[in-house]
């Protein structure tokens, strides 16, 4: 931490004194620096992560004193606060806290109601042994976990009553809470539905990247040392901007569980362009995804961020899960080119895939063989403060924040992938605010501090391998240094992985990168497979044929079909 106290740059004013002060307990000789203070709030736009060093709580359920912003405490208190409605749209929900505080306001009479995804929207408690044992490994283990959080007593025995107390979804439907997942206009529900937001009396406004789970939010039953995703939360009082989400909302609502099929999700829903209020003396812009492929990418919730990014004179930083969208990429190369310092940080599992920008950044490229693709554009002048954090086992990046100047931040449930921009129900906010980057900045220099950066070695001798390999395969061609196999988050023709695998000409299909309709497109494959793989690859990303083979519905004969067409 001390060397790390004298890598610091131009940074807000707050953040500089706190790092002093950490830099002269280090000085005195202290082992351990000084805690920092909390940071200044603004008043309608609060700023909160779950491993902020300058806060700590008693994690409920594995009953330890940790550092961090209690995430499901401030939704428990927003919820508990509603005198007449409580609206949540999240991927996942299964803290039971959360739950609790829904049962009791309903009873109180507030109007509660809740969107999921369809691949998380069933009690973990319905699925018997013989479904979990069909489950991927990863599904599993998180199976385990949730049976670890609701088997209070420790005697590896789910009772009736555990149950009703500990399943957040059987805790809803005991109590009549009603819910749908997008699955509700009919079909077999949208590219994912991604939104992490709560609306409270129609003015109070909870956004984060983090889902309602104990991995999300406070770490990992099987894994004593994780403390959570790093993930950030705002919480917003600002009716004009509730609103716009209330509306989202009714929009993928219709008239509600058992009604008519006039819920809309994804692509289905009418697209509207970004909006700005202004809370208090900050403005801050909201876009909803996806948008359709027929309006302009500029237009679109990436279009918004390319916008944001652009707009900067001195700094870009960024913190987040996954990175594929080659025109924002495109976007940061031009900005770096005038004078801005540019850093980001990548979680591990998607930092150094073929498809991921780090890559550019670092000006390297990776394929799964030598065809060269156009559109990809690794940096001419690459950069090295490009990297991983090291994070406590268990625990993944899975913010989707950029800060902008240390004056603007780029936050929500949006991921920088095409994915999101054109297939998911997404969030993403701009919020025009010293104040509230002040905080991202420090979560940012707590996860750029013993960062890996640069090109790790296993990835520069993969690099070295495939410009071999290339070459001795075709002498007379350039060696694809400078191109890898992505576009746009969109596979284009790659081979599997291995020559007798490929197919000339024959375009694979990424299914890290797909979206849904790219994957119900191949054979043998169904609409509702196509929703398990997206879901299993936001979970972790699928590196081989085992991967896919793990997840239900893939069987022996399918996976032969799939092997010459898809890639990772």
């Amino acid at each position: 931490m001390c060397s790390a106290v004298h890598s610091h740059r131009h940074l807000h004013s707050s953040l500089v004194i706190l790092l002093a002060l950490s830099l002269s307990a280090c000085q005195r000789g202290y082992s351990q620096p000084l805690r920092p203070a909390p940071l200044p709030q603004d008043d309608l736009i609060r700023v909160y992560t779950n491993h902020e060093p300058a806060s700590r709580y008693a994690e409920p359920y594995r009953k330890q004193m940790r550092d961090g912003d209690d995430l499901e405490q401030k939704i428990v208190d927003a919820i508990a606060a509603a005198h007449t409605t409580v609206d949540v749209a999240v991927q996942e929900l299964r803290l039971p806290k959360i739950a609790a505080a829904l049962v009791e306001r309903q009873t109180a009479g507030v109007k509660v109601r809740v969107v999921l995804e369809n691949t998380y929207s069933r009690p973990f408690s319905t699925f018997t042994p013989e479904e979990i044992a069909k489950q991927p490994e990863r599904d599993r283990g998180r199976y385990n976990e949730f049976r670890q959080l609701v088997d209070r007593n420790g005697d590896g025995q789910l009772s009736q009553e555990e149950i009703e107390q500990g399943d957040a979804l059987v805790v809803l439907d005991r109590a009549k809470i009603p819910r749908l997942d997008d699955t509700a206009d009919g079909s077999a529900g949208s590219a994912l539905m991604h939104h992490k937001f709560v609306v409270v009396d129609g003015r109070t406004l909870i956004v984060t990247s983090a889902n309602f789970t104990t991995s999300d939010v406070h770490g990992d039953f099987k894994s004593p040392a994780s403390r959570g995703n790093a993930n950030n939360m705002l919480e917003i009082s600002s009716p004009e901007l509730a609103t716009l989400f209330t509306q989202q909302f009714n929009v993928m609502w219709g008239d509600g569980p058992g009604g008519k099929r006039n819920s809309k999700f994804g692509v289905k829903k009418p697209f509207q362009p970004a909006r700005s209020v202004t809370i208090g003396s900050t403005t801050v812009e909201v876009q909803f995804s996806p948008t359709r492929l027929s309006i302009p990418w500029e237009r679109s919730s990436n279009g918004l961020i390319g916008k944001t990014l652009s707009s900067a004179k001195k700094s870009v930083d960024m913190a987040l899960f996954v990175f594929s969208e080659q025109k924002l990429v495109n976007l940061l190369e031009t900005v770096h080119q005038n004078g801005v310092e540019v850093r980001a940080l990548i979680e591990p599992g998607f930092a150094y895939r073929s498809y991921s920008e780090a890559l550019d950044m670092l000006g390297i490229a990776l394929a799964d063989g030598c065809k060269q693709e156009v559109a990809n554009r690794p940096w001419q002048n690459p950069i090295t403060t490009v990297g991983v954090p090291r994070l406590p086992p268990g625990d993944l990046l899975h913010n989707k924040f950029g800060i902008v100047d240390q004056e603007t931040v780029i936050t929500g449930s949006h991921n920088w992938t095409d994915a999101a921009n054109t297939g998911n129900d997404e969030t993403v906010l701009v919020v025009h605010s010293s104040i509230v980057a002040a905080h991202y900045q420090r979560e940012f220099e707590r996860l750029y501090t013993n960062a890996i950066l640069g090109i790790p070695p296993a990835v520069q001798k993969k690099v070295n391998a495939q410009r071999q390999q290339c070459q001795s395969q075709q002498p007379n061609a350039p060696a694809p240094a400078n191109r890898k196999s992505v576009v746009h988050d969109r596979p284009l023709a790659k081979p599997a992985t291995s020559s007798a695998h490929r197919k000339p000409g024959k375009p694979q299909v990424n299914l890290n990168t797909a979206t849904q309709a790219e994957l119900d497109a191949l054979p043998g494959v169904s609409a509702a497979l196509a929703k398990r793989i997206i879901a299993a690859r936001q979970q972790q990303p699928i590196a081989s044929l085992d991967d896919l083979d793990r997840i239900s519905g893939v069987g022996p004969k399918l996976l032969k079909r799939l092997e010459t067409k898809v890639t990772w």
